[in-house]
């Protein structure tokens, strides 16, 4: 996925290719094309020395996945709050877990998928100063880390829920549609910031690279 970074690790065998991260294999449901990059990934075996770094051929790219901060979040025209949001995405949640054989991208924070309004809550206490720590909160696991893993928790969620009802959007679309439209991006980019500015050097630590 980082050609560049390849190119100084040098490992033995090691095909690029121009995907967005996340879709390591190319297009997601396009098992004839994800067999391609597979057979040109195991074909670089039959090379008898290394380093091999070869670029995999693809006559079109995928445009770039945006991110939190190259875009304006238009949620408060949907007059929804982020925990309102996820209140209302359950049941399309819950659809995508039967469609999928439970298969799910959430889990992280170890907290059940019921609670996240509570999580929400702790979130938007945490960004106004208000909270500290969260009952929710895996023992072990530092408030910084607990943050991270619930916002990938969140992101997952209302993806998932999004794709349940919309299975037509490339992944491209969606991360337009959930750093513009929704609430819970608008949050996190508001976590975000207070991270960024937080005395705490973990915390501090933990908030980049969060909102994309």
């Amino acid at each position: 996925m980082l050609k560049e970074h390849a190119m100084k690790v040098k490992p033995p065998r090691m095909l690029a290719v121009p995907f967005n991260f996340g879709n390591t294999l190319g297009e997601a449901n396009n098992p004839s094309f994800q067999h391609e990059v597979l057979k040109s990934a195991f074909g670089l075996l039959h090379n008898t020395k290394g380093p091999v770094l070869t670029d995999f051929k693809v006559e079109t790219v995928s445009d770039p996945i945006v991110q939190g901060s190259q875009v304006k979040n238009t949620s408060i025209q949907n007059g929804l709050s982020a925990k309102d949001e996820i209140k209302v995405a359950m049941d399309n949640y819950e659809a995508w877990l039967k469609q999928n054989d439970a298969r799910t991208a959430v889990g992280l924070s170890g907290v059940h998928y019921s609670k996240f309004p509570e999580i929400v809550e702790f979130i938007v206490d945490f960004v106004k100063g208000r909270a500290r720590d969260c009952p929710q909160k895996p023992e072990g696991v530092s408030v910084a880390r607990f943050l991270r893993y619930c916002v990938d928790d969140l992101k997952a969620f209302t993806f998932e829920s999004k794709m349940a009802s919309d299975r037509q959007l490339n992944v491209n679309e969606l991360h337009q549609w959930f750093w513009i439209e929704t609430a819970v991006a608008a949050l996190i980019m508001d976590l975000k910031e207070s991270m960024s500015k937080h005395s705490e050097n973990d915390i501090k630590a933990e908030a980049f690279g969060i909102a994309r």
